[in-house]
């Protein structure tokens, strides 16, 4: 589904990312872990548009992607929440859900996607009428991911999204991310927290400084001593 073929990026000046290479096939969680300015957030920023790839080139279905206008990625099917979530603070959660299905404005069903936002995330559902600045760091990630879900992607690009959320969400947000991908979609994700990463993945890529430093199954990654001993503390 997703092609990134040695892919370098700059990020203000400086180069991020430098000669990536990753792949995403339809149906997957794929994990992209490493520590923090290793250039995990500069990759899905080339995906989505957010950033232009100096070099390299990024395919969705076969198609070119690089340097295309991010809403016209949005509307290709990528979804992409960012690391800082991006919300309206001062709008409502049912404003905010609903700004995401803005490219089937006019249509019918255009709140169809509602219900599997209110399955995997029911605090939402309780809270529509809540200015999105009044939920928990936990209860605007749910927010953040369920905006993106209005757009009906394919694929869904989550970076971080267990920053600033309390320990006892982190895993609710992590299950949240299996059941995405139940209900139909590929999941692309980004997380310093390498194990609970790695625990829902089908496959992972490890980067470090900017390039991939290792690959493979996830289950193959967690059992691999050298990763053990220096990302997961075992």
């Amino acid at each position: 589904m997703l092609s990134v073929r040695d892919v370098t990026t700059a990020y203000k000046g400086l180069v991020a990312i430098s000669q990536v290479s990753i792949e995403v096939e339809k149906g997957e969680i794929v994990c992209v872990a490493g520590a923090n300015g290793a250039g995990k957030s500069t990759l899905l920023k080339s995906i989505a548009g957010a950033e232009r790839p100096r070099s390299g080139q990024v395919s969705f279905d076969g198609e070119r992607i690089d340097g295309t206008p991010q809403h016209l990625i949005t509307a290709r099917g990528i979804a992409y929440v960012p690391e800082n979530r991006r919300l309206f603070p001062r709008l409502s959660v049912h404003d905010n859900l609903r700004l995401g299905s803005y490219l089937f404005r006019g249509k019918v069903d255009r709140e169809q996607p509602l219900e599997l936002v209110f399955s995997l995330f029911p605090r939402l559902k309780e809270r529509l009428e809540q200015r999105a600045e009044t939920l928990s760091g936990g209860e605007q990630q749910m927010l953040a991911i369920g905006r993106a879900l209005m757009t009906r992607p394919r694929l869904l690009m989550l970076d971080e999204p267990s920053q600033g959320i309390m320990p006892k969400l982190v895993s609710e947000i992590f299950q949240s991310v299996k059941k995405i991908r139940d209900a139909g979609m590929t999941v692309l994700i980004v997380e310093q927290r390498m194990a609970e990463c790695l625990e829902i993945a089908d496959r992972a890529y490890i980067l470090q400084t900017g390039r991939v430093l290792m690959q493979g199954k996830s289950a193959e990654l967690m059992d691999n001593p050298d990763v053990r001993k220096a990302y997961l503390g075992l």
